[in-house]
């Protein structure tokens, strides 16, 4: 049931939520009246909540009243806390199907020696360690300068470069992250080209990545044994001359649609993000998987109390135990630290409507659609298997982002409610809105207004008909906003683990 001042998303549902703004005395389903302005993404009771009992928004429980709740209240932080409740799940609803049509679908993208497919021919300078980013940073300056305008066929080159290296253990989760992460870059389908640049001294040795000129386009050497950092500069132009000179001809083909990897990232959600953009998105992965492609859902900790409706699709009982081992880690460790998983929703998100991570979670699996769960993956492991799979990162979306490129993801998808401004290069980063109002705000930076489900002008299938369309659109090489102003080359951060030495 809808209307143009607000939405009930499943007859169970105790609460509505406000597509527009709802004056007091507006009218709401079965004759209620709010009794004070809802915004836009916030919640109003329909029906009344006792203490105790669970708020419902998806046919979900997003957790428990504090007190007596009559119907047009607002529900919120004021009057809403979270709880552990998860509600039984109905009977599945079938994903978004792939036409005969959409399995022939191709795109133009790069075909690498390997056999596998690009959608940017991108040449990486990559640090090992912090101490050699500066350096890495002018390589990349200089050679965008120099040597990318006699080459047409490649893109840009692009410095990784990050925070750790060094002052860490050379064993244990953090150097098994880092490691991954860094041999997930320097494979990267979008780079045609890697050169790893390290100091000499630090604990993420360059030997660690196999030795210098194995593979094509692929180089490494340490700033010590260069001579210092003027020279490496020098050193590396001369190097990136011989790999552009190897793949700086390279020609898109057109490439089946199944060899997509689509990461699927949120971030400044609000109320109508899990209503409109995410379950948008989602409809494109259900096509996409249907098709043979891979979509990447992350952020364990913003799955958490959605956990049981991917469980429930999970392939086989393996793959579902493996989810329960993240949950039962993700609990652990912020215990460990004196926190909740419920501290995840932030300021903005609270603001745009969202109350408790159990909301949040909810609306952030819808990214997911409904297509079975085919595997489960560590950070930065290396996705093989086709269809939604997920992968464990934490909610933060630049280090999520980060793991799922090192994964394999060669276009990135983001849906936002508040404004996110993101890119992740060697990726073509996707931005999607939520609400309309965003999209007008920052049309500069953003792909698609999926704000036009909560108004009625498009559908939640229609529109991930449209989303499905740009991602093979972006694959080819068309730009996105974010892409065209230059985000990405900050954007890489690997999950760090571990002590600081």
């Amino acid at each position: 049931m809808t209307a143009p001042s607000f939405i009930v998303l499943s007859p169970e549902d105790n609460v509505a939520v406000a597509s527009l703004a709802i004056e007091p005395g507006g009218e709401l389903p079965g004759g209620v009246r709010a009794a004070a302005k809802i915004d836009p993404g916030h919640k109003v009771a329909i029906h009344p909540i006792h203490i105790g009992e669970p708020v419902v928004k998806y046919g979900q429980a997003i957790g428990r009243a504090t007190v007596e709740i009559a119907p047009g209240d607002h529900v919120h932080s004021h009057n809403l806390a979270f709880d552990q409740d998860r509600l039984s799940i109905g009977a599945p609803v079938p994903p978004e199907a792939a036409s005969a049509a959409d399995k022939a679908r191709t795109f133009m993208g790069y075909r690498r020696a390997d056999g596998r497919a690009a959608t940017r021919n991108f040449i990486g300078i990559i640090a090992s360690v912090n101490c050699s980013t500066t350096v890495c940073r002018a390589i990349a300056e200089e050679a965008n300068k120099t040597i990318l305008p006699r080459y047409d066929g490649i893109d840009g080159f692009v410095p990784i470069v990050h925070d750790q290296g060094c002052g860490m253990s050379s064993t244990g989760d953090g150097m098994k992250n880092l490691h991954r992460t860094l041999a997930g870059y320097t494979r990267h389908v979008n780079f045609g080209g890697v050169l790893m640049v390290g100091l000499g001294c630090e604990v993420n040795q360059l030997t660690l990545y196999g030795q210098a000129g194995a593979g094509a386009g692929k180089r490494h050497f340490n700033i010590q044994d260069a001579g210092g950092s003027r020279r490496a500069v020098a050193r590396a132009l001369g190097v990136l001359e011989e790999i552009a000179a190897e793949i700086g001809t390279a020609k898109r083909v057109p490439i089946p649609v199944g060899e997509i990897i689509v990461g699927l990232q949120c971030g400044g959600s609000d109320g109508l993000s899990g209503i409109t953009a995410n379950p948008a998105l989602g409809a494109a992965v259900d096509i996409l998987a249907g098709a043979g492609g891979t979509a990447i859902l992350s952020e364990t900790s913003e799955i958490y109390g959605a956990e049981h409706l991917l469980r429930s699709r999970a392939v086989n009982d393996g793959v579902a135990q493996k989810l329960d081992g993240l949950i039962s880690w993700w609990e652990n460790y912020v215990a460990m630290h004196g926190a909740s998983l419920d501290n995840n929703p932030s300021p903005g998100n609270k603001r745009g409507g969202l109350t408790t991570i159990l909301e949040k979670s909810l609306g952030a699996v819808a990214k997911g659609g409904r297509s079975p769960l085919t595997a489960v993956y560590h950070y930065a492991e290396r996705v093989t298997e086709h269809g939604l799979v997920f992968m464990d990162t934490p909610g933060y979306d630049p280090v999520s982002a980060t793991g799922q490129v090192a994964g394999g993801a060669n276009v990135i998808t983001f849906t936002t409610g508040r404004g996110s401004c993101f890119g992740s290069r060697p990726c073509p980063s996707i931005k999607l809105t939520s609400n309309t109002a965003l999209y007008r705000a920052m049309e500069e930076d953003m792909d698609i207004d999926c704000g036009t489900i909560a108004s009625g002008e498009a559908t939640i299938a229609g529109m991930g008909r449209e989303i499905f369309d740009l991602i093979i659109d972006t694959a080819s090489g068309k730009k996105t906003k974010s892409e065209l102003f230059g985000y990405g080359d900050n954007e890489f951060v690997p999950w760090h683990l571990g002590a600081t030495l």
